[in-house]
């Protein structure tokens, strides 16, 4: 083996921002939320924001901070398994309803971010 996954990155104009609707749409939190630091320290705000799943079961994904907005195709994105309209709700954008071709419904985040809602199993 050589690689061995880690954690999940997404780039955000506004990563604070992003990382809240992220938490929103997934049930996620903010790592320093759930596990403080003991001494009490803050993560300077110019940081990326790591959020979790409190359950343990998602991977750790870190919102990151980039100047530039996104601008074309991911050439990576997430799946997950949801309602589209709840996430709409929230603010996502439906890019493509699922229909012959394919099984699924292709949304983007509040920043453009593709990803893929499939119906709750």
């Amino acid at each position: 083996m050589v690689a061995r996954f880690k954690d999940l990155v997404l780039d955000a104009k506004d990563h604070h921002k992003l990382a809240d609707w992220w938490c929103a749409a997934m049930g996620y939190v903010r790592r320093d939320e759930l596990e403080p630091p003991e001494d009490g320290w803050l993560r300077p705000h110019d940081w990326p924001v790591p959020i979790v799943d409190p359950s343990g079961a998602g991977p750790l994904i870190w919102v990151q901070p980039v100047p530039d907005r996104k601008v074309v195709k991911n050439r990576m994105h997430i799946d997950v398994f949801g309602s589209t309209d709840e996430l709409v709700g929230l603010g996502a954008i439906l890019l493509r309803a699922c229909g012959d071709d394919i099984e699924w419904d292709v949304l983007a985040d509040p920043e453009g971010n593709e990803f893929c809602v499939f119906a709750p199993r």
